[in-house]
């Protein structure tokens, strides 16, 4: 089978092209616009375990996991009809599929050329397990170290809120109690017993309320530390971390940052835990789906904010009149306890943004939270 480079008279450049292929340090691999593999460097060989007659003439598909390989020829076809870039001249970290059948998280960047009359794409790989891994490990010990930060404020709130709330219930309990005693042998002494009963039952039962006010208000006013923050760090991130612990087949993750995107003024830890809730939120949405896609985009307003959405194809989220999916303790899921949107809301509320959700057409979900950008302080 022809290659484009078998065409080529000129001897030099096959000469520079076979160098190339066998000192370049990454693995390079040279496809044509129908995803043809017509170069594949030494570099490549040792990192795929195939040789580059194994491969030369084949899909670049066979390289790729069920996650990517559904989707690379429509991706190639839309660009050369759209011009639109989602990976070329911009690189991310994929899932490559080796000889053995291991699959391995690769740093993939991606150059056009042409040759003659030939749309030529080059992809230089480098294995990023090793990165990964210790990216992977420092990120989730943040978010653990921030989950327990969390849960040791819930711990102590619940035993406050325990504590103070015990003694004004037991008393509308023994108040209750008594008056439901009176009613037995009513007379107009009792009566007068049991109406002042039920005033001072109403008295505890506002003073209950005003605890859980008070502790909602503490909650609400919780304070946060802002810096100025990449988002698109902060999606690559929480893109890795939603991974974790997640059994199955993975939906491919389409990372999609507008140029020249402002700093936000934001807690990273906070605001990439949001994006985490989120993600696996789609993860789960999406699973047994044939082929899923998830879409993370950020993109400037022009408000002084950032906008950042998460969206996917699953089945959506299920409309209620007397609930919103930000609701706490209500839940879509069947062992669901309704805590993580809300949390998600708290943060993002304190960060002066709002979140909210909308369906797609034909089906799933986007939601979508704002940032202050660092000119909004």
């Amino acid at each position: 089978m022809l290659t484009p480079f078998d065409s080529q008279d000129d001897q030099s450049l096959r000469s520079l092209l076979r160098t190339v292929l066998l000192s370049v340090p990454d693995a390079m691999i040279v496809i044509d616009e129908t995803g043809i593999i017509a170069a594949f460097s030494a570099a490549a060989e040792k990192l795929f375990g195939y040789s580059a007659d194994d491969v030369r003439g084949k899909n670049v598909s066979l390289l790729m996991t069920q996650t990517d390989r559904p989707h690379h020829d429509q991706y190639i076809a839309n660009y050369i009809e759209t011009g639109e870039k989602q990976i070329i001249g911009i690189g991310r970290v994929v899932q490559a599929k080796l000889a053995n059948g291991e699959e391995i998280p690769v740093e993939l960047t991606i150059g056009e050329t042409r040759l003659g009359h030939h749309r030529l794409f080059t992809g230089y790989i480098r294995d990023v397990t090793d990165r990964q891994a210790a990216e992977q490990r420092i990120n989730q010990m943040q978010s653990e170290l921030a989950n327990f930060s969390r849960l040791s404020a819930v711990g102590t709130m619940a035993s406050t809120m325990a504590h103070e709330l015990n003694q004004p219930l037991t008393a509308v309990s023994n108040y209750l109690e008594g008056a439901q005693g009176l009613l037995d042998n009513p007379t107009e002494e009792t009566l007068a017993l049991i109406k002042e009963a039920l005033s001072a039952a109403t008295k505890q039962s506002v003073r209950a309320g005003q605890i859980v006010k008070r502790l909602r208000d503490y909650v609400s006013n919780g304070k946060i530390e802002t810096v100025p923050v990449n988002v698109e760090t902060v999606i690559a991130e929480a893109v890795s971390l939603s991974k974790l612990g997640m059994e199955g087949p993975l939906p491919r993750v389409i990372a999609k940052v507008e140029n020249e995107l402002p700093l936000a003024q934001a807690d990273r830890i906070q605001i990439r835990q949001v994006l985490v809730n989120l993600l696996k939120n789609a993860i789960e949405a999406t699973a047994g789906m044939q082929a899923p896609q998830i879409r993370v985009s950020a993109k400037h307003n022009g408000n002084g904010f950032v906008q950042i959405d998460v969206s996917d194809d699953g089945p959506g989220i299920a409309q209620h009149e007397e609930h919103t999916p930000f609701d706490p303790f209500y839940s879509s899921k069947r062992d669901g306890m309704g805590l993580g949107l809300s949390i998600c809301k708290t943060i993002i509320d304190l960060h002066g943004g709002i979140i909210s959700t909308q369906p797609n057409e034909p089906s799933g979900a986007t939601f979508s939270f704002t940032l202050k950008t660092i000119e909004m302080k």
